[in-house]
């Protein structure tokens, strides 16, 4: 899938350190010198717990926001921002932000750090102690309402897949993302029907909009560094529903793809007739105009909504008749 995030020359190229401790706090910007001793003063050591890396390039934090097209006009929400070298490069394009970091040490620090690096941005610049996955518009009022924002985050690798499609799912205002995630995770994010990697996470994905690798991240830029490698996910939303009928409409129907899409998935070598029998009622392969005898790893969002149509439309029509 293509999004409209430009692509350039940077999808097979790997990112290594490219500036001193000294050249970053000439930008503003944290190295790896800066990084270590503002961990040591806040006495924060990085933790598997919360999946911590923090990077230590900022040649690297500033591709990530120039991948991600923010500038002046852009309302930001990062998510683990850790001790900020993301957060520094975010502000410096003059973008307005909100950070949600679940530990408590680093939410406390991270205001100090922006004063003491980038004190023009103070009021450009909001910190939320909490866990991503519990984030909703009530509880983070500057991005409720209709106001387009854009996610841009170095993603902790064991929870990225729930924050993006969470994220998605109650901010009908998520207009795009570029995120930093496992290499294996960016792949599976953004694969097609009918490859070995294609799965519940690219299916779901697909169901907001269009999403694409843009580039890898080699591992010396991290503090301390994974085993794994990395990589960029550009995302665009393409889907949007409308007034408040039409909203009811779609999310009834998205619970219902995406319990279709977690059966077939869930039994991944058997056909859709074989996964889903016990699942949708009869006739809903012929409704959707699907052959029963394909995978479900062939399947594009399209026809998985096809068939979710289907079945809420019989399953309806079976309640009327019992009634």
């Amino acid at each position: 899938m293509e999004s409209n995030h430009a692509k350039g020359d940077m999808n097979d190229v790997t990112t290594e350190p490219t500036a001193t401790a000294e050249e970053s706090a000439s930008g503003h910007l944290l190295g790896a010198a800066d990084i270590r001793r503002i961990a040591a003063e806040a006495g924060v050591s990085p933790t598997k717990k919360f999946g911590q890396n923090f990077v230590i390039d900022p040649g690297t934090v500033r591709r990530i926001v120039r991948e991600a097209h923010v500038g002046p006009e852009s309302h930001v929400l990062e998510v683990g921002p850790g001790l900020g070298s993301l957060t520094l490069a975010i502000l410096e394009s003059g973008a307005r932000m909100t950070a949600v970091e679940i530990d408590p040490p680093l939410a406390e620090r991270l205001p100090d750090t922006i004063a003491a690096f980038m004190p023009e941005a103070v009021d450009r610049f909001a910190v939320v102690n909490r866990d991503a996955l519990t984030v909703d518009p009530a509880n983070l009022p500057d991005f409720a309402g209709d106001e387009p924002f854009t996610l841009v985050a170095n993603l902790p690798y064991n929870v990225a897949t729930p924050i993006i499609l969470t994220l998605l799912e109650r901010f009908a205002n998520l207009e795009s993302f570029l995120v930093m995630v496992q290499k294996e995770v960016a792949d599976r994010l953004a694969a097609t029907p009918g490859s070995k990697i294609y799965g519940t996470p690219s299916v779901k994905l697909a169901w907001y909009g269009e999403a694409s690798r843009v580039g890898t991240i080699g591992r010396n830029v991290f503090w301390p560094a994974p085993n794994v490698d990395s990589a960029l996910v550009a995302f665009t939303r393409t889907r949007h529903d409308g007034d408040a009928d039409a909203a009811a409409h779609a999310e009834s129907l998205r619970k219902e793809t995406f319990r279709l899409i977690d059966a077939a998935f869930g039994q991944r070598r058997k056909t859709l007739h074989a996964a889903l029998k016990k699942t949708v009622p009869a006739g809903t392969f012929e409704a959707a105009g699907i052959d029963p005898t394909r995978r479900g790893e062939t399947l594009t969002i399209g026809e998985f909504t096809a068939l979710a149509e289907a079945s809420l439309r019989l399953g309806d029509a079976d309640a009327e008749e019992r009634s």
